[in-house]
């Protein structure tokens, strides 16, 4: 009984040893050199800061490639599928889901947001921050980075001014331009519902939204006769568009 179960067909297996000689191949090397044409699977992250968003572990407000016009098309067309859900259309954080009781996502257009190098958006995308998940599976590196630029073009168009525009272009407030095509008057404070839940207290107002402080708690949501109120954002909701 013990002779038959001493063997040794674990220890002796059919493999390859690295840097071990072998007689099976001619030249007598038991690790195979690189097929002409082909690339290993670790050398496809050669650019490291396409691939992490990091240069010697740290966030670079910088894109790997050219913000063209069709890279921030491609990223208007990822953020609004994405994205809109809990951060909004106009980036504020009061998305849909948010609207109907989900913690309140981050405003872009906050201070702390503002300050934000531009691959910190592509990081958070990729291994998730807080609240959000990692979107990494549904945006591949590209995506993200076309995302990171629309959301930088997002801070940009809640913060220009007429003095921003190029001169003889005609600029119309978005009140006016809903009516004159028979929208309704949208473009106004958001408002949020009493079942909104925040998890920092407001600070102020950006972007029509509460703008918030970092991991700080919310007394507000802690008050027991609070049931029949609502959050409504002061700030101006209107911009200038240009056309």
């Amino acid at each position: 009984m013990f002779a038959a179960g001493c063997r040794q067909d674990m220890q002796n297996q059919p493999k390859m040893i690295p840097q071990r000689g072998s007689e099976f191949f001619a030249d007598g090397r038991s690790a195979r050199p690189q097929a002409f044409g082909t690339v290993s699977r670790d050398q496809l992250h050669g650019d490291g800061y396409f691939y992490t968003g990091l240069v010697d572990g740290k966030e670079q407000d910088a894109l790997p490639f050219p913000a063209t016009i069709q890279v921030l098309e491609r990223g208007q067309e990822r953020y609004n599928i994405y994205c809109t859900p809990c951060h909004s259309r106009v980036g504020n954080g009061l998305g849909m889901i948010v609207m109907r009781g989900y913690k309140p996502a981050g405003n872009y257009h906050d201070a702390k947001r503002l300050a934000e190098p531009m691959s910190h958006y592509f990081v958070v995308m990729s291994n998730g921050y807080g609240a959000m998940p990692d979107y990494s599976a549904q945006l591949p590196p590209a995506d993200r980075w076309a995302v990171a630029a629309y959301i930088r073009a997002l801070q940009l168009s809640q913060d220009a001014t007429q003095a921003d525009v190029p001169a003889g272009t005609q600029v119309e407030n978005l009140n006016d331009v809903a009516e004159r095509e028979g929208h309704p008057n949208w473009a106004g404070p958001w408002q949020l519902p009493a079942t909104a839940v925040f998890a920092e207290p407001e600070t102020g107002v950006a972007a029509g939204a509460p703008a918030k402080a970092a991991n700080a708690p919310n007394p507000a949501t802690q008050r027991p006769n609070n049931a029949g109120s609502s959050t409504t954002g002061s700030g101006e909701g209107a911009k200038p568009v240009t056309k």
